[in-house]
């Protein structure tokens, strides 16, 4: 990855002086030597992905805010604003390189992450021999110009999708962009691969509040830090048919049914 031209020596050694830093402090935090760090500075060598990787987490900033805007011209309460992570993942900006697959036409595959395969998504997501390995197919009906992914679900809290079907997401670079009540597949650090319908906290909170098709679970919030990747719902494929929801009319007569139940026991009482 080359830097030329770009805002990113200038950034480094602006972001290391606000935090009155030397070169020796920071270069020992990000396991490099010293003359390393200032020929990054000094603009006479440029950084590979991993030193990218690595300036990006130190400093809780996109990489590609480091490389393209001048943090020179921002004022102090924005450079506040990125310094406490306001600018993590959010829009895309940071560099998030969605490994792929194509087939014999040069068109990108769907490629499938089957239950066994789900525990290691979350860490060879990145990986292209292990995204590499994951069974591949194709729909022809899908926009070409995306690209999506299909996921299998466990659990009862997306009922009445049933358990073990097949979600098929579109891959979302741009967060912003997800409206409430859409439902994603969500990659998380911790919970996993998880599906859940989404409320756009972003420009409040910088998270997301989740919630279950199953009413019997309760939403919670998730900051961005957490997630890895988006995927907005396309389509999802079963063998089994979801349950059928109750008529209007069956289920006031089932609450009536429950009413008079408790009125019975209320006079036993």
């Amino acid at each position: 990855m080359q830097t030329e031209n770009t805002f990113f020596a200038q950034n480094i050694k602006l972001l290391r002086k606000r935090r009155k830093r030397t070169q020796d402090e920071i270069s020992s935090a990000l396991g490099m030597k010293r003359p390393t760090l200032s020929g990054y500075e000094n603009g006479v060598a440029s950084p590979g992905l991993n030193a990218l990787m690595k300036f990006g987490d130190y400093f809780n900033i996109a990489i590609d805010t480091l490389i393209r805007i001048d943090l020179a011209k921002l004022s102090e309460s924005q450079l506040s604003e990125l310094e406490r992570g306001f600018d993590t993942f959010v829009k895309g900006s940071r560099l998030r390189v969605l490994t792929t697959t194509i087939n014999n036409d040069n068109d990108e595959n769907i490629e499938l992450v089957p239950e066994k395969a789900k525990a290691g998504y979350t860490s060879g997501y990145a990986d292209p021999e292990y995204i590499s390995e994951l069974p591949v197919f194709n729909l022809p009906f899908l926009d070409k110009q995306k690209k999506y992914r299909t996921f299998q679900v466990s659990g009862d809290s997306m009922l009445p999708v049933p358990e073990g079907a097949w979600i098929t997401g579109e891959y979302i670079q741009d967060w912003t962009t997800i409206h409430n009540n859409t439902p994603c597949i969500f990659i998380t650090r911790d919970e996993g691969i998880i599906f859940k319908i989404a409320e756009n906290l972003l420009e409040s909170k910088q998270s997301f509040r989740l919630h279950s098709l199953n009413t019997l679970y309760e939403p919670y919030e998730m900051h961005v830090d957490e997630i890895i990747e988006v995927w907005r719902f396309v389509h999802f494929i079963s063998q089994e048919m979801p349950a059928p929801r109750l008529p209007q009319n069956d289920l006031i007569a089932s609450i009536s049914r429950l009413r008079e139940d408790v009125e019975t026991l209320k006079k036993k009482i």
